[in-house]
């Protein structure tokens, strides 16, 4: 029987009027192609998804990057308009989530937000401007001079910079090598990692960029970088839906 991996949600609003919960096709390819599971979108809702009857039905979960950032109440810090939008609803679900999926030991794979939010489960704190701390670079996607969003997804997509994995860690055994090259498309990032978060790997400006969570049963790990874009054809990104897949499997079979 196919195992299934749970896929959250992000809020959208159609025509102006239609609130929905909508998923990147390119995730869901993803989890198909490459991680060999069926997605399954769930409510960032918390009075729709019941974190534990979810649990009970799928065998993994990703936790998807967003348009919204995560409420600054989250980790103690102040709102302002550099932290904005918010999806205070996907933050309660996503936050339960990580750490059910860690105490149930079902397999967790943070992508973008999906790792600011299991950073921020396990005490961490964000920063919501990565590029306005000293000698950090520019993490967003990339814009043409007039301030537009580049129309080229090539350019978008393309790997912008380099990853220092630890010697000897969870990703560099994945990889086989201590430094990969990736995408970048965020503002916000992680400020300080929360007390189970292991930082394994870090941009060349010092940006956190792969977590793992410190005793975790079962697959937890957390990339900056969106690797849902391209892992049939990316070595890098294919290892680490291959290896969610596997640990689904895994649990799927031990459950």
């Amino acid at each position: 029987m196919t195992a299934m991996i749970g896929v959250i949600g992000n809020a959208y609003v159609i025509e102006g009027r239609f609130p929905v919960q909508i998923a990147g096709e390119r995730m869901m390819r993803a989890v198909t192609d490459v991680a060999g599971a069926l997605p399954l979108m769930f409510a960032a809702l918390p009075k729709v998804t019941d974190v534990g009857a979810l649990l009970d039905v799928v065998d993994g979960i990703v936790l998807t990057g967003a348009r919204a950032n995560v409420h600054p109440s989250r980790f103690g810090a102040e709102p302002g308009p550099a932290f904005e939008p918010y999806d205070e609803r996907r933050d309660a679900v996503a936050l339960a989530v990580t750490e059910a999926c860690v105490a149930r030991g079902v397999p967790l794979f943070g992508i973008c937000r999906g790792l600011q939010e299991m950073n921020v489960a396990f005490g961490g704190s964000l920063h919501p401007e990565i590029r306005d701390l000293p000698g950090r670079m520019n993490h967003r996607m990339p814009r043409l001079e007039n301030g537009e969003i580049h129309p080229d997804p090539k350019v978008i997509f393309a790997d912008r910079h380099e990853v220092r994995l630890i010697k000897d860690g969870a990703f560099a055994r994945l990889f086989g090598r201590d430094t990969i090259r990736v995408n970048s498309l965020h503002g916000q990032g992680i400020l300080d990692p929360g007390a189970r978060i292991v930082v394994e790997g870090v941009a060349e400006d010092g940006t956190i960029e792969a977590i793992r969570v410190k005793d975790a049963p079962s697959f937890a790990l957390g990339v900056q970088w969106h690797a849902e874009h391209d892992p049939q054809v990316n070595p890098i990104n294919r290892a680490l839906f291959q290896a969610f897949g596997d640990a689904v499997r895994e649990h799927k079979a031990g459950a």
